[in-house]
């Protein structure tokens, strides 16, 4: 057990490790970050900053031996930093970075989710241009191709409609190996955020519905109203994922849920994701205080909500008119505000994000994207 006291290091600098970060300053660790960025979001409250790119493994090396544990908080930092780490530092890394080799590549990522029997839309690799051909011959149209690695928020992807031009798409993604997939006829998109100890103890944060908005997470409604059939397997699918991975941390996978009820994992990521936010404020346990508890080796905390709830994301886009109405969002004393420290609000960044509460996660919703509308002085569509 890595106690209070000890020092969590984190590659990565990002919102999600600030609040990673948040929670394990507030139970007595600290915190070291390594990223290329300076001033990042996770640097501006941790004890101590490494500015440095991932694949300086000397730097990796060296700031795995000052820490306790050793994990991440987005699943692009190479797979060479964490198997450095591993290998020079004075504690684990955890994940293991066997977990980041597998998801942070689509391939190797629907490999593993086909070939240990996880549900998936039908998919083909895409090595070159002329594997695109026959890939689309199998699959058909419409179809969706990916890039394989270092994908997010919509980015990296590009629809073929029956009547577009294959080459386009190609180009588009970059023109590089790749992932293509049946289009999903779904009738919404849902998560499950799960953790494991080193025990290998399972909980999870339910079922979350998400909605979209330009290929980013718009709004999460936590407890999404489903079949508890579908809910029970959309957690069973999870636990999974989970051990079948051998993880330990926290990891989240993102489903289609079919008109006909049939539950298809899309993605994982393997840590705190922006579906789980809403803990932060509205369960006993949050998925970054599980996060740090699990890679410390401690026992796991109770996930129980304190109250219905719903989040919705700030983008840079809240700053198209000026500084926000903050005065307006927080006249309601139901609402807790996010930010994240990000300097520049670019259309699409995210800079923060709202939890609002009411009696159901659907009102809850209503509430925050009404709130999140007056920040510019905006009315709500």
């Amino acid at each position: 057990m890595i106690s209070p006291g000890a020092t969590v290091g984190v590659l990565g600098g990002g919102q999600l490790g600030r609040m990673l970060g948040l929670s394990a300053r507030r139970m007595g660790y600290r915190v070291h970050t390594l990223a290329p960025e300076s001033d990042s979001p996770l640097g501006q409250i941790a004890d101590r900053t490494v500015v440095a790119d991932y694949d300086d493994l000397d730097a990796v090396a060296d700031f795995a031996r000052g820490v306790d544990v050793t994990t991440f908080e987005f699943e692009n930092v190479p797979f060479a930093a964490a198997e450095t780490a591993a290998d020079y530092g004075q504690g684990p890394v955890r994940p293991k970075g066997g977990v980041l080799h597998i998801a942070q590549h689509r391939r190797r990522e629907k490999d593993f989710l086909s070939q240990t029997g996880f549900p998936t839309a039908d998919f083909e690799h895409v090595a070159d241009r002329d594997a695109l051909t026959h890939a689309l011959e199998h699959i058909g149209r419409p179809a969706v191709l990916k890039t394989a690695g270092f994908g997010y928020d919509g980015k990296g992807q590009s629809v073929i409609r029956p009547d577009d031009d294959a080459d386009d798409a190609w180009h588009a993604i970059g023109a590089g190996e790749a992932v293509l997939e049946a289009m999903v006829d779904f009738d919404r998109e849902v998560s499950v955020v799960g953790a494991r100890g080193v025990d290998g103890a399972f909980t999870h944060f339910g079922v979350t519905e998400n909605r979209h908005r330009d290929h980013i997470l718009d709004v999460c409604l936590p407890d999404a109203p489903l079949d508890s059939n579908i809910a029970d397997e959309a957690v069973a699918i999870a636990r999974g994922v989970l051990e079948s991975l051998d993880v330990v941390g926290v990891l989240c996978v993102e489903f289609f849920l079919t008109k006909s009820g049939e539950l298809l994992v899309n993605e994982l990521a393997p840590r705190p994701h922006n579906s789980g936010h809403f803990s932060f404020d509205a369960c006993v346990t949050s998925q970054f205080e599980q996060q740090l508890r699990t890679v410390c080796g401690l026992p796991m905390g109770d996930t129980r909500r304190l109250a219905p709830s719903a989040m919705v994301n700030l983008l840079g886009d809240c700053w198209a008119n000026g500084d926000p109405n903050w005065g307006a969002a927080l006249a309601d004393p139901s609402i807790k505000l996010h930010l994240y420290g990000k300097a520049e609000p670019r259309p699409g960044r995210k800079m923060g994000h709202i939890t609002a509460f009411a009696d159901t996660s659907e009102a809850a919703a209503e509430k925050a994207l009404a709130v999140r509308a007056s920040l510019a002085g905006a009315t709500l569509d």
